[in-house]
Order: C-alpha cells, then structure tokens, then sequence
C-alpha cells in the first residue's frame, strides 16, 4: 500500500520519545489510539497516573488536559488528587484553570477533596467551578471557613424564599 508499517511506526514513536517503549503512554502497545501530546488530543481518555507524571516531568503543554482525564477515569480520587494539586501550582495559567476543572470533577463524582487542593484552591478567584461542585457534592462538614462564608448569601437566600411547610 505504500504506507508506513506498524513496526515503523513504533520504532518512530520510540526514537521521538513518545512510543511505548518510553513509558510515558502516548501510544498503546496495542496501537490503540493514545493520547497525542503534540496536537493535544485523546488527552481526556487518559487514566494511568504515570502517564500524566511523565507529562509533567516533561513539562508537556497539554498536561491539564491529562489531569481532567485522569479525574473522569480514575477511580481512585486519592492517586488523582495530588496530580490536580500539580496543576493548581502550575505557573501556567492554562493548566491551572484545567486544575480547578479537575478538581470540580473529583468532586462531582467522589464527593471528596483533600487539604492540599483546598488551600490550592483558596488561592484562585472565588466563584470557579471547584468553590460550586465542592459545594453541592462534597460534605459541608469536610469544608472550610473561607468556602462556607462564600456559600452564606446563596444558603441565605434559600432558607428565606423556601416555602414553610
């Protein structure tokens, strides 16, 4: 056909860096469609924290993207949580911002959070989508102050134009 065969293609993966012969998972044994670090994509279906540690080490530019995967498809929020805490101290602004996402979605579907991402967290503008899943999907009680005083109004509001009953 022409076309560059499979063991060419592994081979150029290897010599590149991104092959599977690096560890870093960019692309499956298998030939499955990995994640691609140079355009970007496939990055939400990532879910092996090594993948997502050899990217930071790398310094990837799509590493935020990775931490938001690895939140939807790990099912361990305690191997995920420290990867979101990395890209809450990003100097990137951009992996940053994907941090809070990833942060908001560890909460959204495991009701949890640690200490490290909160105070992260404390530092970011008030009203991101972590401070509103934080909110409605983790326990109040696991929450802090800062975050309470927050919620006061809204929860304030709500008491008073509830119907009694």
């Amino acid at each position: 056909m022409g076309g560059i065969g499979e063991g060419e293609v592994e081979a150029e993966a290897e010599a590149d860096g991104s092959g599977p012969g690096t560890g870093t998972g960019t692309r499956p044994a298998g030939g499955d469609d990995g994640p691609d670090w140079r355009g970007g994509t496939n990055l939400l279906g990532v879910d092996r924290p090594d993948v997502v540690l050899a990217a930071f080490g790398r310094g990837e530019r799509f590493v935020g993207a990775a931490v938001i995967g690895l939140a939807l498809n790990h099912d361990d929020p305690a191997a995920v949580l420290p990867f979101v805490a990395k890209a809450l101290e990003s100097a990137d602004p951009q992996v940053r911002q994907q941090g809070v996402i990833a942060l908001a979605t560890v909460a959204r579907l495991h009701g949890t959070v640690d200490r490290r991402c909160l105070e992260l967290l404390r530092r970011r503008p008030r009203g991101n989508e972590a401070d509103d899943d934080l909110w409605s999907f983790v326990p109040h009680r696991e929450l802090p102050l800062w975050l309470w005083r927050h919620h006061a109004w809204e929860r304030l509001v709500y008491r008073l134009c509830r119907p009694f009953g």
